[in-house]
């Protein structure tokens, strides 16, 4: 175990002003739809001594409200004449770079092989290394090696994190947003990875903050699937010209997503994962939230000609929500994947791989770490067959085939629901499922359309359209 002494640690050298523009550019920053007017860096680390140092920075963002977010930044510092940026270093990005001070060059640094050679080799070492208010601490669950001739690169796809690729054998992923508490990812993936589910990348190591400020999971190193297409990609290439390759895929989704659920419920001995019955007031309490949910949405909404077809609809939409909320029972609650979709599944040797435990990025950790019916993952993957049914016409110009969403539930349900029944997690009758699915694809098409508004106004459309479509199965 190593331990870093203070009086190793660098100054910040990066403005004010400078590090607020660079975080709020970010595909990771989380609040695109409101303007950060402060940052402070709260707490660091360095990591690495020799030039370029690397230090780890806890950065929180403040907002007009009152509000703030905390991040996690891999910065770069050296001096001197600018060094050679070809080679490895060609992944810097013109914006990754952030503030020259004195002669002192700052840039995050994540995308600097480097970087994740770093982070690898405290991993391996078990390092402990010491903050100004905290540690840094690294953990490794299984062996971790790495040579110098190992390739580094970012993996090709939009993330709200940021991962590196080591060689063909493993993924790191570093939390850009951080909060108090266990990242339920590192919870969910040690309990599969401990239980030997074969749908889930193993896990290999962890690396955490702890101190006064709080106590954190700062990322995570998994076994990486080399030649996997993820079920959105699949979809983007099949739907509109081998509709029915993609939905016999579906099949195998059902199922693998089926053995996750009754997994996840399968340990008595464990309070964190095994089932539990709900309270009686459990409905009354979620379509109570979901309606406070619609309410901050709608007094929220810009005007936008995207949004008219549900302008002014908000008592239609709570009219809705409570006619689906006479339901008995919600079945048993459990922990579930909390933002499953296409993008989230790893086709890869002939089967799926569920990924990316970390629950919807919009909501907090203890809403995230919170047990649920099972069927909020089920109508998160439905939504999602409605977003790559959009995706043709948004990005290809073309519908999609006729009937392809709903040939796509029906696929994916006929191949989950069977088992999912049997292990007595559901609700005993198909009507309920149906109402309270319903419920959930309402729930999440509000949130998307929330979420949309803060990252992807392009995309507006499709939780609209989900929304409408809701509205109109109720006519």
């Amino acid at each position: 175990m190593s331990e870093q002494p203070a009086e190793l640690r660098p100054a910040p050298t990066v403005p004010e002003q400078e590090l607020l523009s660079f975080v709020s550019a970010q595909r990771w920053f989380g609040a695109k739809s409101r303007e950060a007017n402060s940052v402070r860096i709260l707490d660091e680390a360095l990591l690495r001594r020799t030039e370029p140092q690397l230090l780890l920075a806890l950065a929180e963002l403040g907002f007009e409200t009152g509000a703030h977010e905390l991040y996690q930044l891999l910065l770069a510092i050296e001096s001197g004449p600018p060094p050679d940026r070809s080679g490895d270093l060609a992944a810097l990005a013109a914006n990754d770079l952030v503030a020259e001070v004195d002669g002192r060059r700052s840039f995050e640094a994540f995308a600097d092989p480097e970087t994740g050679r770093e982070l690898l080799r405290l991993l391996a070492d078990g390092a402990t290394i010491e903050a100004s208010q905290g540690t840094i601490e690294f953990h490794a669950l299984e062996p971790v090696t790495l040579t110098r001739e190992t390739p580094v690169r970012r993996p090709g796809v939009e993330q709200s994190n940021s991962s590196l690729v080591f060689g063909e054998e493993l993924i790191l992923k570093a939390y850009r947003q951080v909060e108090a508490g266990t990242n339920p990812e590192l919870e969910l993936l040690a309990f599969l990875t401990a239980h030997g589910f074969r749908h889930t990348p193993a896990l290999h190591g962890y690396w955490n903050y702890c101190g006064a400020l709080m106590n954190t999971t700062l990322g995570i190193v998994q076994r990486y699937l080399p030649g996997a297409a993820d079920g959105w990609s699949l979809a983007r290439s099949e739907v509109g010209s081998h509709p029915d390759r993609f939905l016999a895929r579906l099949d195998a989704l059902g199922e693998v997503v089926g053995e996750l659920h009754r997994l996840l419920a399968s340990d008595p001995e464990d309070p964190a994962f095994c089932s539990e019955q709900p309270s009686t007031e459990a409905v009354a309490l979620l379509t109570a939230t979901i309606d406070e949910e619609i309410g901050q949405l709608f007094h929220q909404l810009p005007d936008s000609e995207q949004l008219a077809p549900i302008a002014g609809r908000e008592a239609d939409l709570r009219d809705l929500l409570r006619s689906l909320g006479n339901l008995g029972t919600l079945g048993r609650v459990i922990r579930q994947h909390g933002d499953l979709h296409l993008g989230q599944a790893l086709w890869a040797d002939g089967s799926w791989h569920v990924i990316d435990f970390e629950g919807e990025p919009a909501r907090s950790l203890p809403e995230r770490r919170r047990k649920r019916s099972p069927l909020r993952d089920v109508a998160g993957m439905l939504r999602s067959f409605s977003y790559a049914a959009s995706a043709c016409e948004i990005l290809d110009g073309s519908p999609a085939p006729a009937g392809f969403e709903a040939a796509a539930r029906e696929r994916f349900l006929a191949a989950y629901l069977p088992a999912t029944q049997a292990a007595g997690l559901l609700p005993v009758d198909l009507h309920g499922i149906t109402q309270l699915l319903k419920i959930f694809e309402l729930e999440k098409a509000v949130y998307e359309l929330r979420y949309e508004l803060d990252n992807r106004p392009d995309w507006i459309q499709v939780p609209v359209a989900g929304i409408v479509r809701l509205l109109e199965e109720r006519t």
